[in-house]
This record gives structure tokens, sequence and C-alpha cells, in this order.
């Protein structure tokens, strides 16, 4: 999320991905944090902070989770897409990226990593 920030700051963020900044990941992610999307785009693009930087920041504005929240937000993130409301919407996206035909996509985060060349 951080990088991408950075990225659209820079105006070098690929235009798929401005409709989904604050939204999906970047959005459940800062609801664990509780801070607002906006704010920390802010702060990343106004202080030039670095990725740990910035956890500080919403760790001091926003709340640092403990488990067993924290470790039930991780297996819910690391799993969405596999056989849940969004598993169509995973289906769809490995099509238009040309990955349908990748098994091991199972989550979101599969897909993430398999467009970066992971």
């Amino acid at each position: 999320m951080c990088h991408k920030v950075r990225l659209h700051a820079a105006g070098e963020l690929h235009e798929d991905y401005h409709s989904n900044l604050g939204r999906g990941l970047d959005l459940w992610t800062c609801q664990l944090l509780q801070v607002a999307y906006e704010d920390l785009a802010a702060y990343l693009v106004e202080s030039g902070a670095d990725d740990r930087a910035a956890l500080d920041w919403c760790y001091e504005n926003g709340t640092k989770p403990e488990s067993p929240v924290k470790d039930w937000w991780c297996s819910y993130v690391r799993n969405r897409g596999f056989k849940d409301d969004l598993s169509e919407k995973l289906e769809m996206r490995k099509q238009e990226a040309g990955l349908a035909h990748r098994d091991d996509i199972v989550s979101f985060l599969d897909f993430m990593d398999a467009e970066e060349g992971w």
C-alpha cells in the first residue's frame, strides 16, 4: 500500500490501480490499524516516510493490534478469494491477467504475488 501511495503521488502508478486506492486490502489494513487511508497517504507523501515509519505512525495515530486480532486478520487476508464471496472476482481477475491456467493462485495474495512475478 505504501509503495502504491508513493507511485501515485509521483504520477507513476499504472492507471489500472487508481480505482482501488484506499479500497480492498488498503481499506482492510487501515481498518485493522484504525487509521483513515487518506490520512496515512497524506503522511506518506508529505513526510517521505519509509514503510517502518508509516507503520509506527499508524500505531501512534490508530492502534497496534495484538493477538488474537492480528492473527485473525492475517488469516483472513491471506485467504481472501478462496471459496468465499470474492472467489468469482478472483477468477475474473486471473482471466483478465492471463493467469487462468494457474491453479496455484487460490487467493488474492497469491494473485498479487503472481502479477508481481513472484
